[in-house]
C-alpha cells in the first residue's frame, strides 16, 4: 500500500515537473515575444503561463502530502488535501483572468503600435506547445486518479485556447493597424476563456468539500450491485459522498431476519467486495438490517 502511494507520487511529479520546465520556458518566450512584438494579449498569454508555473509547484509539493497513507489524524486518507489544491488551481485562474482583463480594459484607449510578426510566431508556439501538454497531463492524471493533475491538464488547455484569440488578434491588429485596440479585445477574449476553464476546475472540488454526494447515475449503479448480491432482500438507505476521485458508500441493506449474525456479516462482505469490485468505490460501511416484511410475512 504504502509502496504504491510513494510510486504515484513520483509519477505526478514527474508529469508535473515536464509542465513546469514548458511552463517557465513559455512564460519567458511569451513575455519577451510581447514586450518586443507590442502585443498586451502575448504578455497577457505569458502570465498565464506562469501561473501555470506556480500551479505546477503547487501539485508537486501538494503531492507529498496527499498521497501520504492514513494515519491516527486522518484515518481516511489525505485526499482532501488534493481536492484543496485544485480550487486553489481555480482560484488562481480567476485571479490571472481578473488581471488580463482588467488591464485590457484601462488601456483600452491608448494608442499604441500594431503588434509583430514575433508575437504573432510566439502564440502559435504556444498553441502546439500547451495542446501536446495538455494530452500528456491529461491522460496521465486519469491513468492516476488523481484530480489535481487532471486539473493541472486543464490549465494548461486553457493556456492553449487563450492563444488562439491571441495569435488572431496580433494578425488582425498587423493587417489593420488604424485599430490598435483590436488587441485589446483579443487579451479581454482570453480573459474569459480562463475564467470559463476556472471554473470547470474549480466547481466539482468545491462540492466535493461541501461533501455532495455522488450523480444519480452512480447512486443506482451502486444500489443495483448491492441488490444483486444473494441474500439482499432490499436496500434500506444509501448514502455517497465524493472523494478524490473515489465514492464513498455508506449502504444500509435489509436481509432474512432468521439468519444468524454471522451469515448477515457475511452477506455484508460480498456486498463491500461488489462494489469494490464494479465501481470506483474506495470505502464503504455496510449496515445489516433485518427485512420488516419478510419477518411480518412469517
Amino acid at each position: 500500500m504504502t509502496g504504491n502511494c510513494i510510486s504515484t507520487e513520483k509519477k505526478i511529479k514527474r508529469v508535473t515537473a515536464v509542465g513546469l520546465f514548458a511552463n517557465f520556458f513559455l512564460t519567458v518566450f511569451k513575455i519577451i515575444a510581447g514586450y518586443f512584438g507590442n502585443s498586451q494579449t502575448v504578455i497577457a498569454d505569458g502570465i498565464h503561463s506562469l501561473s501555470d508555473s506556480v500551479t505546477d509547484i503547487a501539485v508537486i509539493i501538494g503531492s507529498s502530502f496527499w498521497s501520504a497513507p492514513p494515519d491516527e489524524s486522518h484515518p481516511h486518507g489525505h485526499k482532501r488535501i488534493e481536492t484543496f489544491i485544485t480550487v486553489i488551481i481555480g482560484l488562481a485562474l480567476f485571479f490571472v483572468a481578473y488581471g488580463i482583463g482588467h488591464n485590457a480594459v484601462v488601456t483600452f484607449n491608448d494608442p499604441d503600435e500594431a503588434p509583430s510578426w514575433i508575437a504573432f510566431a510566439a502564440a502559435i508556439v504556444s498553441i502546439l506547445v500547451k495542446e501536446i501538454l495538455y494530452q500528456y497531463t491529461y491522460r496521465s492524471g486519469k491513468k492516476l486518479k488523481s484530480l489535481a493533475v487532471v486539473a493541472n491538464a486543464w490549465h494548461h488547455r486553457s493556456d492553449a485556447i487563450s492563444s488562439v484569440p491571441a495569435a488572431l488578434a496580433v494578425i488582425i491588429s498587423m493587417k489593420f493597424p488604424d485599430y490598435p485596440y483590436i488587441d485589446n479585445i483579443g487579451a479581454i477574449v482570453v480573459s474569459l476563456f480562463i475564467v470559463w476553464t476556472a471554473f470547470k476546475i474549480s466547481w466539482s472540488s468545491v462540492l466535493e468539500l461541501t461533501d455532495a454526494g455522488a450523480d444519480k447515475a452512480a447512486c443506482e449503479s451502486i444500489e443495483s450491485a448491492a441488490k444483486s448480491v444473494e441474500g439482499v432482500k432490499s436496500i434500506h438507505k444509501c448514502r455517497t459522498r465524493k472523494y478524490g476521485s473515489g465514492i464513498q458508500v455508506d449502504l444500509h441493506i435489509q436481509v432474512n431476519p432468521d439468519i444468524t449474525v454471522r451469515e448477515g456479516h457475511s452477506i455484508g462482505h460480498k456486498v463491500e467486495d461488489e462494489l469494490f469490485k464494479n465501481h470506483d468505490v474506495i470505502d464503504v460501511i455496510v449496515h445489516v438490517e433485518p427485512d420488516d416484511d419478510n419477518e411480518t410475512n412469517s
